[in-house]
């Protein structure tokens, strides 16, 4: 059963807290996340590229040139594929690329994602999460003194007011709530700090 250290917001050790195994000491089973990842985004896609056939670009339906005796090679109108500003053959349409993985495996990869987290020391399991006013500079100071930089995600039970807008100006970071973490925020960012309420309600959610 792994363990891991449960620090204050001055990165002092003030408990331990035992993780279930289940969830976060998965081995194996890294081809989830590939697949995961992968419908992520494939689901942001917006699918609006577009181009135009033959039939729906403007231009005259004229021949050009009669078939024979100029020596050209033989055209039938301006709108052919072949032509400088004509019809694009196969090009692509709007389309939906979206679709869906079940759940079990979707479960499966937060498990997975969240058990090679642990292995990698880049789960933070603080005693509380908070910021009393909405300034920017309130989680700024809250990083240095945990000692984080780089790519942070804040994985928290709830996600109060003050500290959406205090997290939302800085561009590396971001707040989740538990019930809104996917495998692609698990993995794009470098450390995940998490309350410890918030390691119970992982635990209850993907030990189902």
């Amino acid at each position: 059963m792994p363990t891991v250290d449960v620090i204050d917001i001055n990165r002092q050790k003030v408990g331990e807290v035992a993780l279930k195994p289940e969830v976060f000491a998965v081995e194996g089973k890294e081809h989830l996340l590939q697949e995961v990842v992968t419908m992520q985004l494939a689901n942001r896609r917006r699918g609006t590229a577009s181009t135009k056939t033959m039939s729906e670009v403007s231009g005259s339906n004229v021949k050009p040139w009669r078939q024979k005796g100029t020596g050209r090679a033989r055209a039938g109108h301006k709108r052919s594929p072949l032509w400088r500003g004509g019809g694009i053959s196969f090009g692509p349409k709007p389309r939906d690329y979206a679709y869906s993985v079940p759940k079990k495996v979707r479960r499966a990869a937060l498990r997975v994602a969240l058990s090679s987290k642990v292995r990698e020391n880049q789960f933070l399991v603080v005693d509380r999460v908070a910021v009393e006013n909405p300034k920017t500079r309130e989680v700024v100071a809250l990083l240095e003194r945990l000692g984080v930089s780089g790519k942070v995600l804040f994985l928290l039970p709830e996600i109060d007011r003050n500290f959406a807008l205090a997290v939302r100006n800085l561009p590396q970071t971001k707040a989740l709530k538990v019930e809104a973490m996917n495998v692609y925020d698990l993995l794009y960012y470098d450390q995940i700090i998490s309350p410890l309420e918030a390691v119970s309600k992982i635990e209850g959610v993907l030990s189902r």
